[in-house]
């Protein structure tokens, strides 16, 4: 792989990591200094001006607010993105999973927390391995496994910073808060290894209440309850260093509520179409950042006046938050998808789309979209200026 197609524009010296998985990958569909219409399709296309944008939005507004922001990786598993956040300000990244940890420290992230649990002997000390080269996080809410923790980074010689999560309205991980949070954090700060760092207490359910006043409503409901448990902590003697949580759908509310001060946004560099379906405080569009991501596509068939057929289809977008959206033309409906293809229902258009016509789709969902590609292809003014690789692609275990 020729270097010089990699990262004009902010990629930076390649990390080992990328050197070393780039057998694995596709070539680019797309060199640099191409217009956008040559680009091949389907392909990854970032908008840097609007991406820019949102970044240093979310920078200034983050400062302004006197608190600290953790970008979530699992968005965009791109260790460029990655450093370019930090040279906003940011203090790190978060992940899910081990494998992305390692993808993004070894392509030269130093700072890492895994937002989630590392269960299992093999993955805890993969875990470890990698605090011998970054800062590491992980969260817990269960005793045994702060003890496997405890044990292998004992036995490696390493401190791992532990944040104890709390069930703050997510009904997914995490121990009640108060009491039960509270004697889980005893416990992680008596173990040898373990270094107990905060709270960790994501409401993801709320990050999709389209309604503004019930989206506060649910963070204030998390707030409170978090805000009991560092209260309970301290009254033990027990420092929360770190109360952290948050995502693009409710960062404000939190930055707000003067016990967050770690904020975990991701999908804010992107946006996508379901992100856009929240509305604001006086009941419009969630508009405080742009899309910024597409999947770019080429009409492969026109077999009927009324439909057109795409060559990007499942293996190039999620539908879990349903189809995608035309960005330049709101008339044109994405009906189904299958493996290859998109049909679109050109039935209320007056759009001439043939054969050979290329569109930007919007993807229902940014993060799974991203896991579907190897490379970013990076534009300004309709011409490649960059191609960055998406270093932690596939990495879910």
């Amino acid at each position: 792989m020729d270097a010089t197609r990699i990262g004009v524009g902010g990629a930076g010296t390649m990390g080992r990591g990328i050197a070393q998985g780039m057998s694995a990958m596709c070539d680019p569909a797309a060199e640099i200094g191409l217009p956008l219409t040559d680009v091949d399709t389907p392909a990854l296309v970032i908008d840097l001006d609007a991406f820019e944008r949102n970044l240093a939005e979310m920078a200034k507004r983050v400062s302004a607010a006197g608190v600290r922001i953790r970008p979530h990786a699992k968005t965009h598993k791109c260790a460029v993105i990655a450093r370019q956040q930090m040279a906003l300000g940011a203090v790190g990244v978060c992940c899910q999973k081990v494998s992305e940890a390692e993808a993004l420290v070894r392509a030269g992230v130093p700072d890492v927390l895994v937002s989630n649990q590392v269960v299992g002997r093999r993955k805890i000390d993969r875990l470890v391995a990698l605090a011998r080269e970054a800062r590491m996080g992980v969260c817990v809410d269960d005793a045994g496994n702060a003890v496997a923790l405890g044990e292998a980074a004992s036995a490696a010689g390493i401190t791992l910073d532990v944040l104890v999560e709390i069930d703050v309205g997510a009904g997914r991980c995490g121990v009640a808060p108060g009491d039960e949070a509270l004697a889980l954090a005893r416990g992680v700060a008596s173990i040898d290894g373990l270094r107990f760092a905060g709270l960790q207490a994501y409401h993801g359910r709320a990050q999709h209440i389209r309604d503004y006043a019930e989206r506060e409503r649910a963070i204030e409901s998390a707030a409170s309850m978090t805000r009991a448990t560092v209260a309970a902590l301290a009254r033990t003697g027990i420092e929360c260093e770190t109360v952290a949580g948050a995502g693009t759908g409710t960062w404000q509310f939190e930055a707000a509520s003067g016990i967050y001060n770690e904020l975990q946004a991701g999908s804010y560099v992107f946006m996508d179409v379901d992100y856009a379906k929240n509305l604001d405080a006086a009941g419009g569009p969630f508009a405080d950042f742009e899309h910024s991501l597409f999947v770019y596509s080429t009409v492969m068939s026109r077999p009927a006046r009324e439909r057109a057929v795409l060559d990007a289809g499942l293996k190039a977008f999620a539908t879990d938050c349903g189809m995608p959206r035309m960005a330049d033309l709101e008339s044109v409906v994405v009906l189904n998808a299958s493996d290859e293809h998109a049909v679109v229902d050109l039935t209320a258009s007056n759009a001439n789309l043939g054969v050979g016509d290329k569109v930007r789709l919007i993807p229902g969902h940014c993060d799974p979209t991203v896991n579907l590609h190897d490379w970013y292809v990076c534009v300004r003014d309709n011409r490649v200026e960059a191609l960055w690789p998406i270093v932690a692609r596939g990495c879910v275990w």
